[in-house]
């Protein structure tokens, strides 16, 4: 039964329906802070868990949009980098000041692979093991990016039912209350009724935010993954570019370096 069946069933059978109801003097929020104050065990033990559900959504949501927010700052600017550059050397070495970006755990899997093919200069012997390299560091950077991000999810689906729950007991309270009392009024048990539906709209509140910063952040990683595979596959085709009059240049400007 729902609440406002019991809202209907309640006003059908109060038997002072045509009496005046008073109107209590305090509203708003002092009137919520006093049904939370004189809510019952299993109210406020469900109050207290939403609490610490709510702050622990918010830490992961502030943390998280921090991350992303570098993420995307820093892959702008190594992109910049990357295709300003005449080399790939030169990005291997300034790879370090962009680490927030996932597109450089990418870059550097796959440079290391490839250094490791060829010495670092000329075309690469295998393009297939770079491209499974790149896909490896691209889902790699992916799941750190997603780590902590189910805790939103499981909070933003359970707290409603966590909230509703609450008001079940409460509800259960008010109508033992209304047995004891011997008379089925509304003024009898309304207070109970709203001390229980504190715990439904607290259950709301707590799973809303991390619901929608649940879908923003899903869709940042998404946003990341296209990156980062669009990213792979121009870095395979620059490195695939390198003829063997480039990787002659290559190796004398190394070794003047090396003088």
């Amino acid at each position: 039964m729902s609440p406002v069946h019991i809202a209907a069933f309640l006003l059908l059978q109060a038997d002072d329906a045509a009496a005046p109801v008073a109107h209590s003097p305090t509203s708003g929020v002092s009137a919520v802070f006093d049904m939370v104050r004189n809510s019952g065990p299993v109210a406020i033990a469900v109050l207290v868990l939403l609490l610490i559900a709510s702050l622990y959504s918010w830490a992961v949501i502030l943390g998280k949009s921090t991350t992303f927010r570098r993420a995307r700052t820093q892959s702008r600017r190594f992109m910049r980098a990357f295709r300003k550059a005449d080399r790939l050397q030169e990005i291997a070495a300034v790879s370090e000041q962009f680490k927030p970006s996932p597109l450089v755990t990418v870059f550097d899997e796959v440079y290391d692979t490839y250094r490791r093919q060829t010495g670092g200069f000329g075309p690469p012997k295998n393009i297939a093991t770079l491209e499974r390299t790149a896909q490896a560091a691209a889902s790699e950077s992916l799941t750190v990016l997603e780590r902590r991000l189910t805790w939103l999810a499981t909070i933003g689906a359970v707290s409603p039912f966590v909230g509703l729950f609450g008001t079940v007991m409460g509800i259960v309270d008010a109508f033992h209350g209304l047995g004891t009392e011997g008379a089925a009024t509304l003024r009898a048990v309304a207070p109970g009724v709203s001390e229980a539906l504190i715990t439904t709209a607290a259950g709301l509140l707590v799973a809303i935010p991390a619901v929608i910063a649940y879908n923003q952040f899903t869709a940042s990683l998404r946003e990341f993954g296209s990156r980062m595979d669009d990213f792979s596959r121009e870095l395979l085709n620059s490195l695939e570019e390198i003829s063997p009059k480039q990787e002659a240049m290559e190796r004398e400007a190394a070794s003047g370096l090396h003088r």
